[in-house]
C-alpha cells in the first residue's frame, strides 16, 4: 500500500518541523533570559554509534541501543546547543560531563555508589539526597560560573534593574 509510506514520511516531516520549532523557540528564550548558559559537552555522535559489532564479534542489546539512539537524536541536543552558540555568543559554557552525576553538590565527594538509581542521588560521604539530574545540573552550573556571579544592569528600557546572572541548567 503506497499511502502508508507517504503518510509515514509526512508524519516524520511534521515531527522534524516541530522539533526545529521547539529548538528555535527554546534557544531564543534561553538567550534572552540568561547571562550564562551551561551545557554538558556531550559527544552526541559518539553516543549514538552503532552497537552492531562485527561478524566475528556481534554486538549485544542492539535493539535497545537502536532505540536509545533514536531517542537521543529525536531530542535534538546537538542542534539546540548549536543554535545557542549562535544566539548567545560568548555566554554558552560547555562543561565536561565526566563525574557530574557522581559528585555530591553539597560536599564535593565523588563516588559511583552515590548514584543510587537513575533518579536518586544519595551521597555516601555526607548523606545529601537529591534528584540525580538536579544534583548533576547543579554541578554543571557551579563549574560553569565558578561559584561567583556579577550583577548586570539592564532589563526593561523604562526601568533598569540590577540582577545576578541566571545560569541555565541543561542536563541529560
Amino acid at each position: 500500500m503506497r499511502h502508508s509510506g507517504l503518510l509515514g514520511s509526512r508524519l516524520k516531516a511534521r515531527e522534524a518541523d516541530r522539533r526545529k520549532d521547539w529548538i528555535e523557540k527554546t534557544s531564543t528564550d534561553l538567550a534572552r533570559r540568561f547571562d550564562v548558559i551551561a551545557v554538558e559537552d556531550l559527544n552526541v555522535r559518539g553516543m549514538t554509534g552503532s552497537a552492531r559489532g562485527t561478524l566475528e564479534r556481534p554486538g549485544v542489546n542492539v535493539r535497545a541501543k537502536a532505540g536509545l539512539n533514536r531517542s537521543i537524536l529525536a531530542s535534538g541536543w546537538g542542534r539546540l546547543v548549536a543554535r545557542l552558540e549562535r544566539k548567545a555568543p560568548g555566554r554558552l559554557v560547555r562543561v565536561d560531563p565526566r563525574y557530574t552525576s557522581q559528585t555530591c553538590n553539597a560536599c564535593g565527594h565523588r563516588a559511583p555508589g552515590s548514584r543510587e538509581s537513575q533518579a536518586v542521588f544519595w551521597c555516601v560521604a555526607c548523606g545529601h539526597r537529591a534528584n540525580a539530574d538536579l544534583n548533576a545540573a547543579r554541578n554543571i552550573r557551579d563549574t560553569a560560573v565558578g561559584g561567583t556571579v556579577a550583577a548586570r544592569g539592564g532589563g526593561a528600557p523604562a526601568r533598569p534593574v540590577n540582577r545576578e546572572p541566571q545560569p541555565t541548567l541543561l542536563s541529560s
